[in-house]
C-alpha cells in the first residue's frame, strides 16, 4: 500500500501485530490530546473555552498529571473551577436551580479528550475502511491482527454499517474479517480460562498450565480494553 499522510499512521497502528490495533489507535490520540491541552493549547482560548465547559472524565485527568506540567493542570483547573462556580452553582441557598442542575449533569458526563478522541477514532476508521477496500496488503495486514477487542470490534462494525463506512456490497466481506478476529480470540480466552479452571481440581496436579496462565488479565482486558492492576 503507497503510504500518503492519511495513512501512514494506519499503517504504524497495524504493524506492530501485537494485541487490539484499535486499543493502540485510542492510546496514540489519548497521548496526544493530553499531551496538547497541557501544552501550547493551554493558552489557546478556544480550547479553554472548551475545557471548561466539558472537564475532563478521571482517566484523563490523570493522563494530563502524568504528561504535563503541574503549572499547566493547575491552570486548566483554575478555570475550570471558576467555570463551576459560576454558571453551573445557584448563586444562594433555596429551590435548586433545574437549569444549572442539567448544566452540572452534562458536563459530569462529558469529557474534552473522550470527545475529541472519539471523533478522531471514527476518522481514522474511516481511514481503514477505504484501504481495506482496496485489497492487497492493508487487507492481509488487517486480518492477520491478534484480535480486536469485544469493545472496539463493537464500535468498528457500528462505524462501518453507519454511513460513510463500508460499501454495502463489502460490507458482509469486511464483517467476516472482523468477526474472525474477535470470536478465534474469544473462543480461545474462553479455552483458556476454562483450562485455568481445570488446574484447580486435585487430579490435574502435575499438569501443565499452557497459556492458561495470564487469562484472567487477558480476559479482562479484553472485555474492558484496559489491562488489570496486579498485586505485585
Amino acid at each position: 500500500m503507497k503510504e500518503t499522510i492519511v495513512t501512514i499512521p494506519i499503517n504504524d497502528l497495524f504493524a506492530p501485530k501485537d494485541g487490539c490495533p484499535l486499543c493502540r489507535m485510542e492510546q496514540m490520540l489519548e497521548q496526544q490530546y493530553c499531551e496538547f491541552v497541557t501544552g501550547d493549547a493551554m493558552m489557546e482560548p478556544s480550547v479553554r473555552i472548551e475545557t471548561n465547559k466539558k472537564g475532563f472524565c478521571h482517566r484523563h485527568f490523570s493522563r494530563m498529571t502524568q504528561v504535563g506540567q503541574k503549572l499547566p493542570n493547575a491552570l486548566i483547573l483554575e478555570s475550570h473551577l471558576q467555570e463551576i462556580l459560576e454558571d453551573r452553582m445557584p448563586k444562594k441557598a433555596g429551590k435548586p436551580d433545574k437549569k444549572q442542575l442539567d448544566a452540572l449533569n452534562e458536563m459530569l458526563s462529558s469529557c474534552y479528550v473522550c470527545d475529541r478522541v472519539e471523533k478522531d477514532m471514527h476518522h481514522l476508521m474511516a481511514t481503514v475502511f477505504v484501504e481495506w477496500v482496496k485489497g492487497g496488503e492493508f487487507r492481509e495486514l488487517f486480518k492477520s491482527q491478534p484480535f480486536l477487542c469485544l469493545n472496539h470490534y463493537r464500535l468498528m462494525m457500528t462505524a462501518a454499517s453507519s454511513k460513510g463506512g463500508v460499501p454495502s456490497k463489502y460490507l458482509s466481506d469486511f464483517h467476516a474479517d472482523a468477526l474472525a478476529l474477535t470470536k478465534n480470540y474469544l473462543e480461545s480466552l474462553k479455552g483458556d480460562i476454562s483450562h485455568f479452571v481445570t488446574m484447580f481440581d486435585y487430579r490435574s496436579k502435575g499438569k501443565d498450565w499452557g497459556n492458561s496462565v495470564d487469562s484472567i488479565e487477558r480476559s479482562i482486558e479484553f472485555l474492558t480494553k484496559e489491562k488489570p492492576e496486579t498485586n505485585s
